[in-house]
Parts: structure tokens; sequence; C-alpha cells
């Protein structure tokens, strides 16, 4: 099978298992420490925790550029740090339901900036809601499966944890060289190539990728909005 026709497959079979039997929350809590464990071992920049994909991603490095950022911060130690240390056995969790973007966040952010709570509510939905039905070359496509598992692995790797979200389906559906990719676009964008792009989803159109893109940045805000707002909650409580 192609790539495209392999993806395809995997998302009818999560349907149908879906469909047939749910995992238990026990279950359902196993898969998402194994995510988020397996999140901090994916390094973007040309180097791979995972031995079978290191031919690939010494390929990056002649691409890599070293892109002077300095110019946009105040702070030379600015920049993403994984949310926990390697090899620790526990660790930390944000539960999404405790503090939710949709019951919490936005009406506090609305508080403190006069409807900027509705117009940031209305970015999110519209890239998460961001479909034309199709997958390259097919068509009436319910990608909803796919978008979920995109969004939810960046929460992921930000220690994100959704209780009523399976995360069995990231791993079916994101193979290891996007997460490559997803981590590098979401955490390290100075380091992505055309080359890392071009690697993932071949027969994808530009413009669904493209899209991929948007939904990767819109979680990573969404992520750091709810660490932020809860943290101003805390202080206000």
């Amino acid at each position: 099978l192609s790539e495209l026709e392999a993806l395809m497959e995997r998302m009818k079979r999560l349907q149908e298992d879906k469909e047939d039997e749910e995992a238990s929350q026990e279950e359902m809590a196993t898969r998402f420490e194994k995510e988020k464990k397996e999140s901090l071992l994916v390094i973007s920049g040309g180097i791979c925790a995972f031995p079978h994909f290191a031919v690939l991603f010494t390929a990056f490095d002649d691409e890599i550029v070293s892109t002077d950022v300095s110019r946009y911060i105040e702070d030379p130690g600015f920049g993403y740090k994984d949310f926990a240390r390697r090899g620790e056995d526990h660790l930390p969790t944000f539960r999404a339901q405790d503090y939710t973007w949709e019951n919490h966040g936005f009406s506090l952010v609305n508080r403190l900036y006069s409807d900027i709570g509705h117009l940031l509510d209305e970015k999110f939905r519209m890239v998460y809601n961001l479909t034309y039905n199709t997958m390259a070359t097919h068509e009436d496509v319910d990608t909803t499966t796919l978008r979920r598992a995109l969004f939810n692995y960046v929460h992921c790797m930000y220690g994100i944890r959704y209780d009523d979200y399976d995360y069995g389906e990231v791993n079916q559906l994101l193979e290891r060289s996007l997460k490559v990719y997803i981590k590098t676009v979401t955490c390290y964008p100075e380091r992505t190539t055309k080359r890392m792009y071009d690697s993932y989803w071949r027969q994808f159109k530009h413009s669904e990728k493209v899209h991929v893109n948007l939904l990767l940045m819109e979680a990573r805000m969404q992520a750091e909005l709810l660490y932020a707002l809860r943290a101003i909650t805390r202080h206000l409580t």
C-alpha cells in the first residue's frame, strides 16, 4: 500500500475498533503516559533517539540553517524546554478537564482583555475545523480523527492530557518521521527544512500540509495559554 492508502486504512480500522469496543480509562491513561514519554525521545535538528531513523535524520543535517533569532528575543536563554527530564518515572501531567480553554481560559482572558477571548476562540475553531473533506486525490473523507490526533499530540508534548481521548490513535496515525517534523515545527521552527517538509505525506497537496502547520501552531498557542491562564487563576484565587 502507498503511504496514503495505508493511512486511510488505519483511519478506517480505528473507527471500526471504536464502534466495537472502547478502551478503559486505565488503559487510555497508560497509552497517554507511553506517548508522553516517547515524545521526550523525539529530537529535532537531525538527531533522533530511534536508531532505525538515524539515517533519515542524518540526511537533514546538511540543510539545517543556523538561523539568527537573537534579534527577536531579549533573553538569550529563551527557547523550548521539555516539560520533564528524561528518565523520570512520574512525569507531570496537566489534566485538561481540570482547566479547559472552553470553561476556564476563555472567560479569564476576556476579563483581562475585552473580547480577545472571542477572537482567539474563533481562530482556534476555524483552524481545527478547516477541511476540504479530501486526502490527496480522495474526496468525501472525514479527516476529524486525523486532525484531532495532530492537535492532541502537540498538547501531549506539553504534558496536557484529555481523559476522553485514546492516545493509541496518535501512534496509529502519526508515523515517527511525522512526529519529528511536528516537534521541530512546534518547538524549534528555525530548524525546519524543506527536506523535512517533503519527507512526510508525499502524496498530499501543499494546501493540506500547510493546514497541518496551522494546526500545530494553534495547538501550541492554546497549550501555552492554558499554562499561563491557569497560573493567573491560581494567583487570583
